[in-house]
């Protein structure tokens, strides 16, 4: 895992929740000490919970400037799920106290942010500790927000999913129909595979 791709001060940005039937898509951006490093820190989906938790509490005491936002089910309903994604990008970099000078990006497609040059790395979070550290902030904060709407709906088993199309959840959704925080223009209900006619 390399800190950094450039000399400058650079930012790693990366989304959670671009797979799910249910709930807003949530990104993160941080700028890390160039000379950060830790043996545990990697793409957020290779790590346990506990992994993560832990993670997340260094990252926000270590981090030189971070910045998280969700961009709701409405709103991918409205522009699609890769602007959506890029916009919550857009929003967590708006909301960190340092400007980046470089923008690292997880994935193949950004759209440019106030003229600050990026790079967009593929598997990015598996490569450079600034996505890494985005990754978990934006899993993290993403899968307690899950947890609440849980609470209002059980019957979904957020919990356990987070909202991704698992059998039980799209059992659920056959079962009691869609909700408030689903996407509604995914595909929410299992495929026919066919007609008994």
């Amino acid at each position: 895992m390399q800190t950094q791709l450039t000399h400058t001060r650079e930012c790693g940005t990366d989304e959670a929740g671009r797979g799910c039937l249910a709930g807003p898509v949530t990104a993160a951006a941080v700028v890390l000490p160039t000379d950060y490093t830790h043996p545990l820190l990697t793409d957020s989906k290779k790590l346990t919970a506990k992994q993560r938790g832990a993670l997340r509490q260094e990252i926000i005491e270590v981090a030189l400037a971070y910045g998280i936002a969700h961009v709701s089910n409405n709103r991918i309903d409205q522009v699609n799920i890769l602007n959506a994604s890029i916009e919550a990008m857009h929003l967590a970099i708006d909301k960190m106290k340092l400007a980046p000078e470089t923008i690292l990006v997880d994935g193949n497609k950004f759209k440019p942010y106030k003229k600050i040059p990026h790079h967009c790395i593929i598997g990015g979070d598996g490569k450079f500790l600034n996505i890494a550290a985005a990754s978990v902030l934006a899993k993290t904060t993403r899968d307690e927000l899950m947890l609440g709407y849980h609470q209002q709906y059980p019957q979904f088993d957020w919990k356990n999913n987070k909202g991704y199309p698992t059998a039980k959840h799209r059992a659920a959704i056959m079962a009691y129909g869609p909700v408030d925080i689903h996407r509604k223009t995914f595909a929410l209900y299992p495929k026919q595979l066919s007609l008994d006619l």
